[in-house]
């Protein structure tokens, strides 16, 4: 590919890019989302970041695999749930993974 190519590439995704995200204030203008798309809306952060996290723990190229940092997850999980706050829970993973890749 040449870079003419890719340059004209991500121009054309940043242009559709930008359409796509003002087409959501063009169509509304201004109204209120009626509070069942609100509730709606609320969960997909969360769950697009569970869907990140899977496929990033339990993927290992082209099947799945339980590793070190699935066990990482899985302790900070549970440190999460015990009321760890975020950072310590991260920190857990961390450590947890890095610990673990360490002996294995």
């Amino acid at each position: 590919m040449s870079t003419q190519t890719a340059v004209l590439l991500v121009l054309g995704a940043a242009l559709i890019t930008a359409a796509i995200k003002a087409a959501g204030p063009v169509a509304l203008g201004g109204r209120e989302l009626p509070a069942r798309f609100n509730g709606f809306i609320a969960l997909l952060a969360p769950a697009l970041f569970t869907a990140l996290l899977v496929t990033q723990v339990l993927a290992d190229g082209d099947e799945l695999a339980v590793g070190a940092d699935t066990a990482g997850l899985a302790v900070a999980g549970l440190a999460l749930w015990r009321g760890v706050p975020m950072v310590g829970g991260v920190l857990i993973a961390a450590g947890t993974t890095a610990l673990l890749r360490a002996l294995f």
